[in-house]
């Protein structure tokens, strides 16, 4: 039964710790990917630059966030 108890434990605790990391990196995702799209839209109206938005740019911003994604972004557009 003390088996039982302390694998329960362990498996609550695991998952705790599941949940706590991949709600970290949501936001992360979640921070980059709103900060990238604010510069985007930026570029865009200021006509600088005209990057569409698709699924294929969001996630290249959300991964790597503003120094990253942005520019990546940015140079694939003006290719």
């Amino acid at each position: 039964m003390l088996e039982l108890l302390i694998l329960l434990f362990l498996f609550m605790a695991v998952g705790w710790i599941v949940i706590k990391l991949t709600l970290a990196i949501i936001k992360w995702l979640a921070l980059n990917t709103i900060a990238g799209l604010l510069i985007i839209g930026l570029l865009n109206f200021l006509g600088i630059t005209h990057v569409q938005l698709n699924l294929l740019n969001l996630l290249i911003v959300a991964i790597g966030g503003i120094p990253g994604g942005v520019f990546i972004v940015i140079l694939l557009s003006l290719l």
